[in-house]
């Protein structure tokens, strides 16, 4: 990238305005200055499309069941500390949510309406807006950034992360103005948080908004930050198969919607005891197959006996859904909605501990685009919201006690595999285009995968032309420089899908159905 024509300078960058980054910010403009920039507008990005709640522990009794449930979705690959601590978190991460004036659904006492999703033992998911909770929690937290003293960006595309003597100082964005066109800055800063998200658009089926590209992903990565469990991504059992997919929320079975296939036949009680509200990658995967033996022919998922059920049409709990299948000539109160599975989130990421801290001095994590292991192989439904509250929070504290003269140390992690590659910081694009990028990984590096499959990915991403380096054309836009993030984290995604040679929750291999007893964290680092 060539010098930037302008340049500012804060306490703390936090990049990405979901749940994270505008907690993150929130709680660092407490102390210092803070500017926050988006790619798109404040409040948008994954958090937002949010459906089903957000899991919260509904008693001191219930911190240890929640725990307990969110390591046996894990599959074994969780941090057991950072499980406990963010369990514990949950309430006092509530408490600051409705002081910055969130709203939850109540009950008929007027207490909140606890909703049960897959693999919880009890009813702990608080919801608003019936199934929008994501946008109202998102819409609440972006009034509050507005009223704060934040300076935000809107339409900030991050470039790269500025780092100087192996530490990070800040970062170079593009800034488009109000003629359209962008402009180039770099902001100086004393702490930059990431918090951009995950990387769903690397797969052709996803329910993750267009903007999850991966950009802070391959940031770290370029910076020389560690990247965690990349292989690990959840696929989401119940994508509406219509033009226009849409995520039918894990909420709606646990309200009592049952699975079919194309022939109208249940099939989640053969695979496992609990049935519809078993874990996701068992969902997932056996939708999956599902599908696939009947042709490609979609599952079905039938919500109809939810009204006789509970007197109410589909359309009350989940307004949202309604109006989205109605929009797509579906209605659930008379007729099950054709899904299939789809990416939906990734448990892997920049490898952080649990103040967000990451390898590299200078440079914090938090939400999506953050591993702390919360989630292991398989994120417990409705504990992403929770992670992104508890971890900005946490971010911005211990960025604050490094401002105030505590070690400001990057993060070590020696319990971890670590896997050094050959770097590749100044190469940004290459001639491989994104629906070949996104076609290839869904095919050998989804649901289901074995050494062939992901051999040929590796091929498919590796371009024949020499690559172009980005950071070298002046002008290169947004596209550009998004396709060159997706094809950076694919190919790490398929190495480490390669490297772990069992399966694992999420990370299903058909060549290796075998689980370990003691899988361990293994992180990617760039060499230089």
């Amino acid at each position: 990238m060539s010098t930037p024509v302008r340049t500012a300078s804060c306490d703390v960058l936090v990049v990405g305005a979901g749940l994270a980054g505008m907690t993150a910010a929130l709680e660092a403009a407490r102390t210092g200055s803070v500017v926050l920039a988006t790619k798109t507008v404040l409040g948008d990005g994954s958090s937002r499309w949010a459906q089903g709640g957000i899991a919260v522990a509904a008693d001191e009794d219930d911190v240890a069941a929640h725990a307990a449930d969110t390591l046996a979705a894990g599959a074994g690959l969780c941090d057991p500390r950072a499980v406990a601590a963010l369990c514990a978190a949950g309430p006092a991460a509530l408490r600051a949510l409705l002081g910055r004036g969130a709203r939850f659904d109540t009950d008929a006492s007027g207490g909140f309406s606890l909703g049960l999703e897959a693999a919880h033992s009890r009813p702990r998911i608080l919801h608003a807006g019936g199934d929008r909770t994501g946008a109202v929690l998102s819409a609440a937290l972006a009034l509050a950034v507005r009223r704060s003293g934040v300076a935000v960006h809107e339409e900030a595309f991050l470039v790269d992360l500025v780092v100087r003597d192996g530490r990070v100082v800040g970062a170079d964005l593009l800034l488009r103005g109000a003629s359209g066109e962008d402009a180039p800055l770099r902001v100086e800063a004393g702490a930059v948080v990431l918090a951009t998200g995950g990387a769903g658009q690397l797969f052709s089926r996803t329910t993750n908004p267009a903007v999850a590209t991966g950009d802070g992903l391959a940031a770290a990565w370029r910076a020389g930050a560690g990247l965690a469990d990349l292989e690990m991504v959840q696929f989401h059992p119940t994508v509406a198969a219509v033009e226009e997919p849409f995520l039918v929320s894990e909420a709606v079975r646990g309200e009592g919607a049952v699975l079919l296939d194309a022939a109208g036949q249940r099939y989640m009680p053969a695979v496992d005891p609990r049935a519809e509200l078993a874990p996701r990658d068992v969902v997932a995967r056996a939708t999956g197959r599902a599908v696939a033996a009947h042709g490609g022919r979609p599952a079905l998922l039938d919500a109809t006996g939810l009204r006789a059920r509970t007197g109410a049409p589909f359309a009350r709990r989940f307004p949202g859904i309604a109006a989205m299948c109605a929009a797509a000539g579906l209605d659930p109160d008379r007729e099950p909605l054709p899904v299939t599975p789809a990416a939906h989130y990734l448990m892997g990421g920049v490898r952080t501990d649990a103040r967000g801290r990451t390898g590299v001095a200078g440079l914090w994590a938090a939400g999506e685009v953050a591993c702390t292991g919360v989630h292991g192989a398989n994120r417990l439904a409705s504990n992403s919201l929770l992670e992104a509250l508890v971890t900005g929070a946490a971010v911005a504290a211990d960025v604050a006690a490094v401002a105030a003269g505590a070690d400001g140390a990057p993060a070590r992690f020696p319990a971890d595999e670590v896997v050094d590659l050959p770097g590749e910081a100044g190469v940004r694009a290459a001639h491989v285009p994104r629906r070949d990028v996104r076609a290839a990984l869904w095919e050998h590096a989804g649901l289901f995968r074995d050494a062939a499959g992901l051999a040929v990915a590796a091929k498919l991403l590796t371009p024949e032309e020499t690559p172009l380096d980005l950071a070298a054309t002046p002008g290169a836009g947004r596209r550009a420089h998004e396709d060159a993030n997706l094809l950076l984290v694919g190919r790490l995604l398929v190495t480490a899908a390669a490297l772990r040679t069992e399966s694992l929750g999420a990370h299903h291999r058909e060549d290796h159905p075998e689980t370990p007893g003691a899988p361990r964290r293994r992180t990617l680092r760039r060499t230089a």
